[in-house]
């Protein structure tokens, strides 16, 4: 029998998520939103039976085994938390909650309803990731001792005065919105468990109307914008490893970049994302290499893998589904989603204090 799920939020990832639920054979069968008429919307445009104006109704009601958690992320933690009580395996957007203590909140849930938590950390679903970890499982790159992970733009902040650029609804600016990077350089490198931690965030330019980017929210002239712009950070690592990171919605840098490189014990690499001028999928450029010592040289191969515009987004819903029927082992798990959210939490903090943060 097909998994039945529901969503919770209309927004713009929905059209993700029905895909990917939809290509592992799961069905939709219900979507819920606090604006019933965006819920009806959203029914009506893919195709889902069932429309309810709040997430209570439609535990109750909808015949749902699992619900994905599409919703800003203050609420990330409260309705996943809402849903696994309730009995439901959950999906749920990133940032995975606010702060390391409501995912371990999330955990505590997910272990005592005996259901599957999972996260979309949608960029380990690249055919790019997937090629990338090939090589990190099979041997051909050894350990990884050096990893840096960014996520760069000049003109990239989702609006001014809404939920992004306030903390109290959204946990910080660009660090944790676009975490995507140090969660996938972390993954390659097993994610191995922290030590300490250093970082610093900057507030240039958050204002600044000039570094709004292509899409996001529109902007609320009385609204509050509190988060940084930009932030920069050093994880060192138990194991020895270490990780640098660079994330921004606005610095001047060139271009809008998305990357991850690393230098392992056998060999280096780098998976990237560079956009266009424009900040938009369609003129983004996706290459993966990988750096290796051959006879005494230096050998770099560009590995071909097929395009991806989603940037994983459908294939990683459709894992969570594969996951719970016991077809695929889940890409992320809740304890991965605590250590990164630790990690983010740790530099915050650091750059709060201006000082190191030891865990």
């Amino acid at each position: 029998m097909a998994t039945k799920v529901g969503v919770v939020g209309a927004g713009g990832m929905l059209q993700y998520h029905a895909a990917g639920f939809r290509a592992a054979g799961a069905e939709i069968v219900a979507v819920a939103d606090v604006n019933a008429e965006a819920a009806a919307k959203a029914a009506k445009e893919w195709d889902i039976p069932q429309a309810f104006g709040s997430v209570a109704e439609m535990l109750e009601k909808g015949g749902v085994d699992a619900v994905s958690v599409i919703v800003p992320n203050k609420f990330h933690g409260p309705v996943a938390i809402q849903c696994l009580e309730a009995g439901k395996h959950v999906f749920c957007e990133k940032p995975p909650a606010l702060s390391a203590p409501e995912v371990g909140e999330m955990i505590a849930a997910a272990d005592q309803a005996g259901k599957r938590l999972m996260f979309n950390f949608n960029n380990r679903a690249r055919p790019e990731s997937y090629a990338m970890m090939g090589f990190v499982e099979d041997g051909t790159v050894g350990r990884i001792n050096s990893a840096q992970a960014k996520w760069i733009r000049r003109t990239g902040i989702p609006g001014f005065g809404g939920w992004f650029t306030t903390k109290e609804m959204s946990g910080g600016g660009p660090l944790i919105d676009l975490l995507h990077m140090v969660d996938l350089a972390m993954h390659f490198m097993g994610y191995p468990e922290p030590a300490h931690v250093m970082g610093q965030t900057f507030d240039d330019f958050i204002e600044d109307k000039q570094f709004k980017g292509p899409w996001g929210i529109p902007d609320v002239a009385d609204g509050t914008t509190d988060v940084e712009a930009a932030a920069h950070g050093f994880v060192s690592f138990k194991s020895g490893q270490v990780l640098s990171l660079q994330v921004s919605w606005a610095e001047m840098v060139k271009r809008e970049e998305v990357s991850v490189v690393f230098q392992g014990s056998k060999a280096g690499g780098k998976l990237e994302r560079l956009f266009g001028s424009d900040g938009l999928d369609e003129t983004a450029i996706d290459t993966l290499e990988l750096y290796v010592q051959e006879d005494g040289k230096a050998v770099n191969r560009t590995i071909e893998v097929e395009e991806c515009e989603d940037m994983g987004r459908i294939r990683s819903a459709q894992n969570f589904i594969l996951a719970i029927d016991g077809k695929e082992e889940p890409l992320n798990t809740p304890d991965q989603a605590l250590s990164l959210m630790k990690v983010i939490d740790a530099i915050y903090a650091s750059a709060a204090s201006g000082a190191p943060v030891s865990f």
